[in-house]
């Protein structure tokens, strides 16, 4: 890390991570921090869902939960910025606290459970920023006792879709009870089927995502895979945190979700799978364990188009989406690639081979 990343890692680790993590938004309101020098090449440009992307790297939604700072994060490199998850309602979400660092791992834990300030003050804050450029995608979820659930994703689809470049269903979270049930085929074939109609019906239609869990088997992601085939889905993500704990160095007994480095090799196997499942035309986004070059990349090489950090950024610094820009382009330079497009799938078929 550049001296400037340890200093304020080092500041910021002093403070509780629910603490530190204000902190982080409030400075990037600011204008603060510094990112690394902006990474502008042709090779790391694609076009996905009618959406031209400058570059593949993408923050992860769970960071900029009420659209506080979208422009602000682009502007630390990234290619494009997910805000939310947000619910028809504001919700305190779970008792604090609820975020643990696993150090010894570069890993967060995680029991949110959906905390945000709800629609309304997302969507001025959204509009207030129309007509700036950049991709800011929408990440929407259910509020947790909420009547009915489909209907709280219908509102967010109905009241977002003019403002997102894209929508993102968020039924993987294991932090909101019952949540994760979603995923289940005939739940899902109604969700999904409810949210299109409403997105066909709505002023603009930005292209419509379905995040999923890295906990499923196999008969559940070809469930999955139909369902997104039948109902036209846009694309997928992969994956949402882990309720697994499985080769941690460091001792915890606190539940939620898990996300950073441990996350990598599970959720690109499930990227993977469901490559192989959904054929190599539908959008699929790798999430999970992404803090360098050389993950990202891989996760490219398992079936992804785009790819999305978030935990990486807190153990490595503002500095990394930089940092892994241009990291792809030396190795374009090495390879002598025309576009990064050309390394994917490369070794899907040795990473969809790994069991679950």
């Amino acid at each position: 890390m550049i001296v400037f990343d340890r200093i304020g890692q080092k500041l910021l680790f002093t403070f509780d991570p629910e603490t530190a993590h204000g902190m982080s938004i409030a400075a990037l309101r600011c204008g603060l921090p510094v990112g690394a020098r902006t990474v502008r090449d042709d090779r790391l440009k694609l076009s996905l869902c009618g959406i031209a992307f400058p570059n593949p790297l993408g923050m992860a939604a769970g960071y900029d939960k009420n659209a506080e700072v979208p422009d602000a994060l682009l502007g630390l490199g990234f290619g494009f910025a997910e805000v939310g998850t947000v619910t028809p309602l504001p919700q305190a979400g779970n008792p604090k606290p609820r975020i643990f660092r696993l150090n010894e791992d570069d890993a967060v834990i995680n029991r949110l459970g959906f905390n945000n300030e709800g629609h309304e003050a997302a969507e001025k804050r959204l509009a207030a920023r129309q007509g700036r450029g950049g991709i800011v995608g929408v990440n929407i979820g259910a509020n947790k006792d909420s009547a009915d659930r489909v209907r709280d994703y219908e509102l967010g689809v109905s009241r977002f879709a003019k403002y997102a470049s894209y929508l993102t269903v968020n039924i993987s979270s294991p932090n909101t009870p019952g949540l994760r049930t979603m995923q289940a085929r005939e739940q899902l074939g109604e969700l999904l089927s409810r949210v299109m109609a409403v997105r066909a019906a709505a002023s603009a239609q930005p292209p419509l995502f379905l995040k999923i869990a890295p906990d499923l088997v196999e008969a559940e992601l070809e469930d999955i895979a139909a369902e997104v085939s039948e109902k036209q889905i846009d694309g997928v993500i992969v994956s949402n945190t882990t309720l697994a704990r499985t080769g941690l160095r460091s001792a915890t007994s606190e539940t939620g979700g898990l996300s950073g480095k441990p996350l990598f090799e599970r959720s690109t196997i499930v990227l993977a799978k469901m490559r192989k499942l959904l054929g190599p035309e539908r959008a699929i986004i790798g999430v999970g364990g992404v803090d360098s070059a050389e993950n990202a990349l891989e996760k490219i090489r398992a079936g992804a188009d785009l790819v999305q950090l978030y935990t990486g950024m807190i153990y490595a610094g503002p500095a990394l989406p930089g940092r892994i820009l241009a990291g792809m382009v030396r190795f374009a330079d090495k390879e002598r690639l025309k576009s990064l497009r050309e390394l994917r799938d490369s070794r899907l078929d040795q990473w969809a081979a790994r069991p679950l």
